[in-house]
């Protein structure tokens, strides 16, 4: 007798899309939220810059112990970058619109992106953004540094661009920490922002631009006298510290799958392995 069954694999497949179709988008915040966040870490950055008129010379001897320890370690490029930048007006002024406005717009420009099309990625990216300004605020707090345009030697190149809304000099001036080089935030912002779009796309020339961002900001920082390399070693510290942490607290930051040791309904509904083991299933069911 013959104990041959036709398996009908249509059930199964036809399955996969119900499975596939179940939602995984998760609902905006609140905007008001949102606005409350950035208001209260604006409270706090201008609450600690109404403290810097009190810790010049604190933060102009930590600046100078900064100094010393890249001297030591031979790592200080800043006022060679400074001097060289400081004879080229025209990419001087390039850069240092760049260094004014870019972290603004790309960073605040991303985070709007992934509050209105990413809602379900948005929430851990947005808190590891927030925690890293709040760590940075603490530092600025307990550790002031002045940047090297403040120290004998050093040209302070956006000053002397005498860009439009320069946050050296004029009324912006009163607003700004100028006694906040450690960390850099600059550079935080800047590799949250390659993380983010390594998050939301895997188009190759997209990666790349991420990727040079921050080198770009490396860069501008250093050779408008804005920061030392030890405040971006610090500003790496910073953003990376806050990903860890987001992430061991339950923010879901990475790609789908990294380190899951469950798959979902989406790619086990697709998996060959599944399929199988589903049709397997079938057959012994129409043998009893």
């Amino acid at each position: 007798m013959s104990t041959a069954v036709q398996i009908d694999t249509r059930g199964s497949a036809a399955a996969a899309p119900s499975a596939g179709a179940l939602p995984q988008a998760r609902a905006r915040t609140r905007w008001w939220v949102e606005a409350l966040t950035i208001a209260w870490l604006c409270w706090v950055y201008d609450a600690i810059t109404n403290l810097a008129p009190l810790r010049v010379h604190a933060a102009l001897s930590h600046a100078q112990g900064v100094l010393s320890l890249e001297r030591s370690l031979h790592i200080d490029p800043e006022q060679a970058l400074d001097r060289w930048l400081a004879g080229r007006h025209t990419l001087g002024l390039l850069l240092s619109y760049y260094y004014d406005n870019a972290h603004f717009v790309v960073t605040l420009g991303l985070l709007g992106f992934l509050w209105w099309r990413r809602a379900d990625i948005y929430r851990p990216l947005r808190n590891s953004l927030v925690l890293a300004n709040a760590i940075a605020f603490g530092v600025f707090w307990l550790y002031p540094v002045a940047p090297p345009r403040m120290l004998p030697g050093f040209v302070d190149v956006v000053a002397a661009s005498d860009t439009v809304g320069s946050w050296h000099s004029g009324a912006l001036a009163s607003a700004a920490n100028q006694y906040a080089a450690m960390p850099s935030l600059h550079i935080a912002w800047a590799l949250w922002c390659t993380v983010v779009v390594w998050r939301i796309s895997t188009r190759g020339w997209a990666r790349a631009v991420a990727v040079v961002y921050p080198l770009v900001t490396a860069f501008a920082v250093l050779s408008t006298g804005n920061h030392f390399v030890l405040d971006l070693l610090g500003g790496l510290a910073t953003i990376a510290a806050s990903l860890l942490i987001v992430r061991v607290l339950g923010g879901r930051l990475w790609w789908p799958g990294a380190g899951a040791l469950r798959k979902s309904p989406r790619m086990a509904a697709s998996d060959p392995a599944y399929r199988m083991s589903q049709t397997c299933y079938e057959v012994r069911d129409q043998v009893d």
